[in-house]
């Protein structure tokens, strides 16, 4: 398969695993920022392949496992309200709130459906006039764009019963507070494909000049992460740090200019709490004023109490790459994906899914 096959080749693999080893032995930390890069890298074996010295961490790349629980209990308390429907991506349905889930509600007669876009939701919405319908929007600047669409799309076609309740947020701030936290040293950074699709590289120009650490934007193939690995580890033999486009076939050095725009029309950015990073300043999106009708928020005002999430799930710690998922007395103990105790183990892209799944990589 043409795009396909061309990045899965295990000679080419094999030389550029000949290139990495060539590096002297000195221990590198590199952090994925993103969840399909983390599947790819533990379906395919990748961290088995690298020397000892490549250390791969994975960070807050999974959009659902990085939705704070007081998020997550507010989705919770929107679902129990007989007059809506609750319309979300499927990760969203069994992350555990503090005393409930989205599936526990839809369980108790919770009208919940699971949508695939933004458009089957404001679909639901036209189909349902007496029922208020919102749209759980969770996702970082690869999503947003497709939710703010639908709010104009909303407001053209006068559709006065759609909602959405905003939870994105925005990658390099992430980033920039993982390094100024100082927990854990990252030497260079594996920057996510999708959401630099819109971006672009130079959304990360700040890291490598302000904070002099390597960068390389990634697509989702084997071949894609391993040359990423051998430009980044180039980069620090070179003492060099600049931001590098790998999957240049998709990513443009100034992003997509369009879906930038659709963000910037209906969204704002504000501050927001993430799990496991805490409030992390400029990181979130909100919908501006012009356009707070559609506000689940205002609109309902949930109501929670006392959020909190499981003291032994180590899900946060995971998120900042201080934690490895074997290091929770959890794990695989009784949280497994048929019971999870973290978003880290719900979502396809969680690491804890990935450990569990294909061990250790």
């Amino acid at each position: 398969m043409k795009f396909v096959d061309e990045f899965r080749k295990r000679s080419i693999a094999q030389g550029i695993l000949e290139k990495i080893k060539r590096f002297d032995s000195t221990m590198v930390n590199l952090m994925e920022v993103c969840g399909t890069h983390t599947m790819v890298i533990f379906k395919q074996g990748l961290k088995g392949m690298l020397p000892e010295n490549v250390n791969l961490l994975s960070g807050p790349g999974c959009p659902v496992c990085v939705t704070s629980q007081e998020d997550i209990d507010k989705t919770i308390d929107l679902a129990k309200k007989r007059e809506v429907i609750i319309t979300t991506f499927g990760d969203m349905v069994r992350v555990p709130g503090t005393s409930s889930s989205l599936e526990e509600e839809k369980g108790n007669g919770a009208d919940l459906r699971v949508i695939y876009s933004p458009g089957e939701a404001l679909k639901i919405a036209k189909q349902n006039p007496g029922k208020k319908v919102i749209l759980i929007a969770v996702g970082f600047e690869t999503t947003s764009p497709v939710i703010a669409a639908s709010v104009l799309d909303a407001r053209k076609e006068k559709i006065e019963n759609f909602y959405i309740f905003c939870s994105h947020k925005l990658i390099p701030p992430a980033m920039k507070g993982l390094l100024e936290s100082k927990e854990v040293r990252i030497d260079g950074f594996i920057c996510p494909g999708h959401v630099s699709v819109v971006i672009g590289g130079n959304a990360y120009r700040f890291i490598a000049d302000k904070y002099n650490v390597p960068c390389v934007i990634t697509g989702f193939e084997p071949l894609d992460v391993l040359q990423s690995i051998y430009m980044l580890l180039k980069q620090i033999k070179e003492n060099r740090a600049e931001v590098e486009i790998e999957y240049f076939r998709a990513v443009h050095p100034r992003g997509n200019r369009i879906a930038q725009g659709l963000i910037s029309e209906v969204f704002e950015v504000c501050d927001v709490r993430w799990r496991g990073l805490g409030n992390i300043p400029k990181s979130g999106l909100r919908l501006k004023n012009d356009f707070s009708k559609f506000d689940a928020e205002k609109e309902f005002r949930p109501r929670i109490k006392n959020s909190k999430q499981n003291p032994d799930c180590v899900c946060g710690d995971v998120l900042r790459g201080v934690k490895r998922p074997t290091q929770c007395k959890l794990f695989k103990k009784v949280c497994n994906p048929e019971k999870p105790y973290g978003p880290c183990m719900v979502s396809s892209e969680g690491t804890c899914a990935a450990y569990y799944k294909y061990g250790g990589g």
